[in-house]
């Protein structure tokens, strides 16, 4: 299995950023047909009440190379790819990796 992470830094306007996440973004991954999964975070405050040093992240799970690179390839995917820079203000970083399943 492959999987893409979407981390994100904290944004400039947060409630600016979920309006448009909620609103353009996820309708716009969803045209994504065959993604195997979709996980979203939004992460919290430390133990101690810090900041958490990423705002949020996407992990969005492939049953293969040939899958992941289908379907990012695909208009859907160019444009969902694209439509980052139109509010992750933060920056975002976006990796690629292969899924190793320990426990159930």
């Amino acid at each position: 299995m492959k999987k893409v992470t979407v981390l994100y830094n904290h944004p400039d306007d947060p409630k600016a950023f979920e309006a448009y996440y909620h609103d353009t973004h996820l309708p716009l991954a969803a045209t994504m047909k065959g993604v195997e999964r979709l996980e979203l975070t939004k992460f919290d405050s430390g133990p101690d009440g810090s900041t958490p040093a990423l705002y949020r992240m996407a992990e969005l799970y492939f049953t293969d190379d040939n899958q992941l690179q289908a379907i990012l390839n695909s208009p859907e995917g160019q444009a969902t790819v694209a439509d980052l820079a139109n509010f992750a203000t933060g920056g975002v970083t976006v990796v690629m990796g292969s899924v190793c399943l320990l426990y159930t």
